[in-house]
């Protein structure tokens, strides 16, 4: 008995110390990445992929996209986003679904890209609930639905996502999805303009010339008030 609780000991310590050096290999490969050395950092965060570490599948795929450190491939840069898409990574599933979306690596296909990205939006990722929004108002692989879309970006500008601010403020400009709501519309597009979206500051102060003192300053009451939800 007290050699087979001994064969255990050594399989854990042996199975926590290949698990601590894998740890290690994505840690080194994301130092690798940011000081730019693209090939040592794809040394280190391949084994990590390998051995089924989802985030350092979805470094590599990057990799591959981008042509960092790797001949550039797009076909293998899918075949890494799906390894980590189907472990349940948000950013993984957003990606391909922009890769099925763009016809990257891939035949274009907007009903797999909304399926993908409906799996990320649904984790509460924003930048995936902004690109549902994108796909319901222009009917790209689901039905054209602007109350969704409208929807979708609230989720997103819930929790600060610039482009989705700026969008939900142009539906509310235009009553699309949403009741014509032009206090609203001027709070989301100041929001994206604090986001560093210029655009949406622009838009903001034509929507004013429309607006009474008392709307606008209501709106910038909003504004102030205002609290993202992550």
């Amino acid at each position: 008995m007290g050699v087979i609780w001994f064969l255990i000991g050594i399989t854990v310590v042996a199975l926590l110390s290949a698990v601590s050096a894998l740890a290690g290999d994505y840690e080194d490969g994301v130092a690798a990445y940011n000081r730019r050395d693209y090939p040592a950092a794809f040394q280190s965060l391949q084994p990590a992929a390998e051995h089924g570490n989802a985030v350092a599948q979805y470094d590599v795929g990057l990799m591959y996209e981008y042509g960092d450190g790797v001949a550039q491939d797009y076909a293998e840069a899918m075949q890494w986003f799906h390894r980590a898409a189907d472990q349940g990574y948000a950013n993984a599933q957003h990606h391909l679904g922009l890769m099925y979306r763009q016809g990257i690596g891939v035949a274009q296909n907007y009903a797999v890209a909304a399926r993908w990205i409906r799996k990320a939006a649904d984790q509460g990722d924003a930048a995936a609930q902004t690109s549902l929004g994108e796909m319901y108002l222009g009917g790209l692989g689901v039905a054209r639905n602007n109350a969704e879309a409208a929807k979708w970006y609230g989720k997103a500008a819930d929790q600060g996502d610039a482009s989705a601010e700026s969008r939900l403020g142009e539906m509310f400009v235009r009553g699309q999805g949403v009741a014509r709501n032009y206090v609203l519309a001027h709070m989301w597009f100041s929001l994206a303009a604090a986001n560093g979206m210029d655009a949406a500051g622009k838009a903001r102060d034509q929507l004013a010339s429309l607006m009474t003192s008392t709307e606008i300053e209501k709106a910038q009451r909003l504004v102030r008030a205002w609290k993202p939800t992550k």
